[in-house]
């Protein structure tokens, strides 16, 4: 084992920072082996959400005809609603208890909700329904994201802390990848697929990855119960005590260091999370619809080429990330977050619709229809296009694919970039203190934008379409930079607050 600690030293991804002298090969290796049980952990939380993503659309069209857009807004919101409640409560737990024992909890609820969602279609009427509570409890499992920055946060010294961080938010991105990549394989089950009979399953590319992210939830409790041990360490990397388990002058000392916390600056950091993680929301529940509307392509087809597309920009972010690790330690975090904010905003600003190609309309909806109505009969033939009902189809010009393709590009750029520094600078800006209630509210915010994105861009693009949508998306990146730009003298380290450390 300690030959897998010391050559993973070498990877440019997961190296470790040189460890203080006064700290012990055995403290230094068992307090890293744990951290990376962590990374695996917002990995398999990663995973957990995008491994349908691509198919939920077309898993609810199928599931339950009387589903619209609108409906999936909800069904995308469910995940990250659950998760709004989940991370406070999971982060305070986590502050008084072994963080294995919120993970654990936690864990178990994700993948038992995994398995509810792929026997959602079992039913014989409400099926979006089962589909919707699911998505929820597999978002209340994943409110365990607070204990894994929260812990995180605690067991990195203050030079440690981006790339510890930028290691993370690159396991999330792997997630994101692997996720689209495992349902773009499975597609080949097709949408009838194989029925286990004995216990009522019905094996197809809807619910197989739903029941791979189970078999994954498994594989991360034996490593929480097996590997994860409990470790703090001050601003220089030195051992202080087991999270948790405080001795009195320490509580003093976190007591005394709560009074000082620039709250503006937290406030701030909230608001900017809230406002990266509403965009990307928005991002990742239109992208389906769009495409099929614009594009003109079948379900499978979008399930499958936009978990390539997925797939690649997840490629994409660990580059960013690489790159990023790099980047704030020459220029510092905040014009990293700036210079994302930017890119983000280009990468909207490309999507808008422009010239004179309209999207092809679905002529299964036009009431000159007695070729289509025979076509029907036929239970192969399914419509494409843009939906009759949705009358912006009608006057809105078409979103070319190089457009859709150069706006996947920039936002995989930009967003990973925004991410890590987001959560990287806050974890500063709260010091020594245990952060799991902090965190909490962190992974709340940005929870509550996941719900409210989806929730939005369904309702705005079904109605106005996507002019207005991404119209909208560009004014709130820019409100975020100029918000950004009036606080960013005070988005600063604890340490750096209050002359411990120089920036």
């Amino acid at each position: 084992m300690s030959q897998f600690v010391d050559s993973d030293e070498n990877t440019p991804l997961l190296r470790d920072e040189p460890r203080s002298d006064d700290v012990t090969d055995d403290d230094y290796h068992n307090r890293w082996r744990s951290i990376r049980v962590m990374y695996f952990t917002m990995f398999l939380s990663s995973v957990g959400f995008t491994i349908v993503i691509t198919s939920l659309w077309p898993y609810l069209q199928k599931s339950d005809e009387s589903a619209n857009a609108t409906f999936l807004g909800w069904v995308v919101a469910a995940y990250s609603l659950g998760q709004m409640v989940a991370s406070p409560f999971f982060g305070l737990w986590s502050n008084h208890r072994q963080s294995r024992e919120p993970l654990v909890c936690s864990i178990i609820i994700n993948l038992s909700a995994n398995i509810y969602y792929a026997y959602a279609s079992l039913p014989s009427t409400g099926d979006k329904y089962h589909i919707l509570i699911s998505r929820a409890f597999v978002g209340f499992g994943a409110g365990n994201v607070a204990v894994v920055r929260s812990y995180v946060a605690g067991a990195t010294s203050l030079k440690e802390r981006t790339n510890a961080m930028a290691n993370m938010s690159a396991c999330q991105a792997l997630g994101f990848i692997l996720g689209p990549a495992l349902q773009a394989c499975l597609s080949f089950l097709g949408e009838v697929g194989y029925t286990v009979d004995f216990i009522y399953l019905k094996l197809n590319m809807y619910t197989a990855p739903a029941l791979l992210a189970a078999i994954f939830g498994v594989i991360n409790i034996l490593l929480v119960v097996l590997v994860l041990r409990e470790h703090r360490v001050d601003d220089d990397g030195r051992h202080i005590h087991a999270i948790n388990y405080l001795a009195e002058d320490e509580v003093d000392l976190i007591e005394d260091s709560e009074e000082t916390i620039d709250h503006l600056a937290v406030f701030t950091s909230n608001v900017l999370f809230f406002i990266v993680m509403f965009i990307f929301a928005v991002f990742e529940t239109i992208a389906t619809p769009l495409s099929m509307d614009m594009f003109a392509w079948t379900r499978r087809e979008a399930v499958f080429y936009n978990g390539i597309i997925i797939c690649c920009i997840g490629f994409e972010s660990i580059l960013v990330f690489l790159v990023v690790k790099m980047a704030a330690q020459k220029v510092g975090d905040r014009p990293v977050l700036l210079l994302g904010l930017a890119i983000i905003f280009c990468g909207f600003f490309i999507l808008l619709p422009w010239g004179s190609h309209y999207p092809k309309i679905q002529w299964a909806d036009l009431k000159n229809n007695s070729l289509v109505s025979q076509l029907s009969s036929n239970s192969s033939f399914e419509p494409t296009g843009c939906p009759y009902d949705q009358t912006w189809c009608q006057y809105t010009p078409a979103i070319y694919l190089a457009q859709y393709i150069s706006s996947d590009f920039l936002i995989g750029v930009g967003y990973p970039a925004c991410n890590v520094m987001s959560y990287t600078l806050y974890s500063k800006i709260l010091g020594p203190k245990p952060q799991g209630v902090y965190m909490g509210w962190l992974t709340a915010s940005g929870s509550g934008a996941r719900t409210l994105g989806p929730v939005f861009v369904s309702h705005v693009y079904t109605l106005l379409g996507p002019r207005w949508a991404f119209t909208i998306i560009c004014i709130m990146v820019v409100a975020a930079i100029v918000l950004l730009s009036s606080v960013y003298h005070r988005l600063i380290a604890f340490s750096v607050r209050h002359g411990r450390t120089i920036e």
